[in-house]
């Protein structure tokens, strides 16, 4: 079991010496072998886009549909035939179904951790609860990009190794869900996040509109802001960037304000300089074809902002879907009609134009794609016509880097209920991303005490999917 222990710095701690030492030592582990003498994993994957369905996507009306089963379970929809001999899939996911056979399907997802946030899915631990972990905190684990980060995957200096696109999970309500940060390894590990502000057809949207199949969300994620102490007036008075550094290196054991200066200022101020993170962010450079491919509203943008930056070299890029109005995956009302009006089609539309671009730019076997969310929806179609929360069975959808392609893991019972076969957890599917990157999934990070704490929280890497 490789460990990498030590206590990690805060925000507030500034750049030491062991911080600027710590990238170089933990890459000297990349050889080493774990306590019980087994070889760290070969990464088969370079880069992770991880695309969080929010609210949970309700399973029986995607990838594991239930056509003989009672109305109120089955629902709506029909199912057509994939590239996979007897596999169906909901009518409303017809490109995705032609290219299944480039895909690994689980449908037997299942937890219960039934919160929405993206807790359990970035992070692959599933103890907490909506009382003590629906709000990030310091002390929460850390997300898989936070770890890869700790770990030395992505030290370019002029991009950053981690982004989470749209925006901030919980924008849309003014709040912080746990999930994505560095949690008590620091927020020096924290993503990069971008802006948003979307637009729809009617000038305001509320939570009133929560369920408003009509409402599309429309925009591009931007490049926020970087907050650092110098401007760009002051940076260009400076001769060049690399003698500033040196500036700041040669302080760094004589000047308080240099030894306060914390890793996160640091990154804020290469990517404040940095033509490479303004490149990756610039969507005018797509094509219109390309961009018209993916579409123009907000998820769609995301979908190929996420390709930008991993063909840039950044090596974990999350999509967390949500708006206010259509564009989350909370169905407890109206789930037929926002499932058949916006969600399914972007969907289909989308995932499906990135794992075709990634295939013919030469990136998808070095790229993992990795499609889930909080949770399934009930079997059963309550009242409202929608369908609540139910962690006990969903899906996963992966593509790339290293995965199996035309595999089927999992089968539920007849109302998709529970799994009858091959339960997957949040933290196999952790446990599996970490392996592909090279990563040993048993590795440990030290906690807020300094207590060693498994990553994967106890998830195994799920061997009958990976080549």
């Amino acid at each position: 079991m490789l460990r990498i222990l030590g206590h990690a710095s805060s925000a507030c701690d500034g750049i030491t010496r062991r911080d600027l030492l710590r990238a170089g030592a933990v890459s000297l582990l990349a050889g080493a072998t774990s306590t019980a003498g087994e070889s760290r994993p070969v990464a088969k994957a370079k880069a992770v886009i991880l695309v969080d369905l929010y609210g949970g996507a309700s399973h029986i009306d995607t990838f594991d549909p239930k056509p003989n089963a009672p109305v109120e379970v089955r629902g709506e929809f029909g199912t057509i035939p994939t590239a996979l001999p007897g596999i169906r899939v909901c009518e409303y996911l017809p490109q995705l179904a032609k290219m299944l056979d480039r895909t690994t399907l689980i449908r037997t997802v299942s937890h219960g951790y039934n919160s929405h946030n993206p807790y359990a899915v970035m992070t692959g631990f599933t103890g907490g609860d909506d009382r003590t972990d629906y709000f990030s905190k310091p002390t929460n684990h850390p997300s898989m990009g936070s770890v890869c980060q700790y770990a030395g995957l992505g030290q370019r200096t002029d991009l950053p190794g981690y982004v989470v696109l749209p925006a901030v999970p919980g924008y849309a309500e003014g709040l912080r869900r746990a999930g994505p940060y560095g949690g008590y390894l620091g927020s020096q590990f924290d993503p990069l996040f971008s802006t948003c502000a979307p637009t729809w057809s009617k000038p305001e949207v509320g939570m009133k509109d929560f369920y408003d199949h009509t409402l599309v969300p429309m925009g591009v994620p931007k490049l926020p802001q970087m907050a650092t102490d110098l401007t760009l007036d002051a940076l260009d008075r400076r001769h060049t960037l690399l003698k500033q550094f040196e500036v700041h290196a040669r302080a760094m054991d004589s000047s308080p304000g240099a030894r306060m200066m914390s890793r996160r200022q640091q990154k804020a101020m290469g990517l404040l300089t940095s033509s490479a993170a303004r490149n990756a962010f610039d969507m005018d450079r797509e094509p219109l074809a390309v961009r018209e491919r993916y579409g123009r509203d907000l998820f769609g943008s995301s979908l190929l902002l996420a390709r930008r930056l991993v063909e840039a070299g950044v090596t974990f890029v999350t999509i967390h879907t949500e708006a206010r109005g259509n564009g989350h995956w909370d169905t407890h009302e109206n789930n037929f009609n926002m499932l058949r009006h916006f969600l399914l089609p972007i969907l289909d539309r989308s995932l499906s134009a990135l794992i075709d671009d990634l295939k013919v730019r030469g990136l998808l076997d070095s790229t993992l794609v990795l499609t889930t969310g909080d949770m399934g929806r009930t079997p059963r179609v309550n009242g409202k016509a929608g369908r609540d929360h139910w962690p006990q069975c969903g899906f996963a959808l992966l593509a790339g880097g290293g995965v199996k392609a035309g595999h089927v893991l999992g089968t539920s019972d007849r109302q998709a209920a529970y799994p009858t076969a091959h339960p997957v957890s949040p933290g196999d599917l952790v446990a599996t991303v970490y392996h592909q990157l090279g990563l040993d999934p048993e590795m440990t990070v030290p906690d807020q005490t300094g207590r060693p704490t498994h990553v994967a929280h106890g998830g195994s890497v799920i061997r009958g999917i990976v080549a």
